[in-house]
């Protein structure tokens, strides 16, 4: 069984609906060690205290605030449960919103939702009415010390709530100094822009989660497979002198002959099954 990382409430207006929060996601990444490349012993983290310069076990470690140089506060997870106990253990639904409104780069975490004793006909109450409106509750609660912003949003079996950034931890793009060239100024034509329509009703298709998964997680292993089976497991490889990324794209091409060779080649037998990005995007339900 899942491990529930929060227990709380969700509450809007005199409802209050008791649950219990499970990660929606998982780490798809390939656990690797570090190792000394002279005899490929393992590396190890340690926690050392600066002042002893010896190792700390986790048992004797707390979380403390500097409010002055060299002094601290110490404070435990109880301190953080205090400074707002209703905060601490409640959603607070705060307004309903359309999820298009809501800019996918403030998406951050996704988490199951499940009903405990005595909230079931509210959780259910809620699901059914945020799928016959197409709304998402919007909320906040304090998990782990932190204060997180989100969304509450349902399917047909769950209710899901996502974690969103603040406004404040999203970077303006005057802070980056990117020029972003305008239509206009690319020189890009009405033709142009009515063939690229049409190449992109063509790679249309119904949104399958389950046909996207990790290819460069199995590229990999397949790589250290081999490896392993020529028994190359302390060689190191040597560095391929392979083309920069960005080479190719730093061509001069014609935009149009590019679109239509496009359009032409998936007109020539691909469009009964199309073709998706190799993304790592990976959905799965219980």
């Amino acid at each position: 069984m899942a491990r529930a990382i929060w227990k709380g409430a969700v509450s809007f207006g005199l409802v209050y609906i008791p649950v219990e929060m499970y990660s929606a996601a998982r780490s798809s990444t390939l656990e690797l060690n570090l190792l000394d490349k002279r005899d490929f012993a393992p590396v190890g983290y340690q926690r050392v205290n600066k002042r002893t310069g010896k190792v700390v076990e986790w048992g004797d470690i707390v979380k403390g605030f500097e409010y002055k140089k060299g002094e601290y506060v110490a404070l435990s997870d109880e301190d953080f449960r205090q400074a707002n106990v209703k905060a601490s253990q409640t959603i607070e639904i705060t307004s309903f919103a359309s999820s298009a409104d809501i800019a996918p780069e403030y998406y951050e975490n996704p988490y199951y939702l499940v009903p405990t004793k005595g909230g079931e006909k509210g959780y259910a109450l809620l699901r059914e009415t945020l799928l016959r409106t197409g709304k998402v509750a919007v909320g906040s609660i304090v998990m782990r010390g932190r204060q997180h912003f989100g969304v509450i949003g349902a399917d047909k079996r769950v209710l899901l709530f996502n974690t969103l950034r603040f406004a404040a931890e999203l970077r303006a793009l005057g802070d980056l100094d990117l020029a972003a060239p305008t239509s206009k100024a690319a020189s890009i034509s009405p033709k142009e822009v009515a063939m690229a329509e049409k190449l992109i009703e063509e790679m249309s298709a119904p949104w399958k989660p389950d046909e996207y998964h990790d290819t460069y997680r199995e590229d990999l292993m397949r790589r250290i497979k081999e490896k392993v089976r020529k028994r190359q497991t302390h060689v190191l490889t040597p560095k391929d002198k392979t083309p920069k990324a960005g080479e190719k794209s730093a061509q001069v091409i014609d935009l149009m002959a590019v679109l239509k060779k496009s359009l032409e080649s998936r007109r020539g037998g691909s469009r009964a099954q199309p073709h998706h990005p190799r993304r790592a995007v990976r959905q799965q339900r219980s």
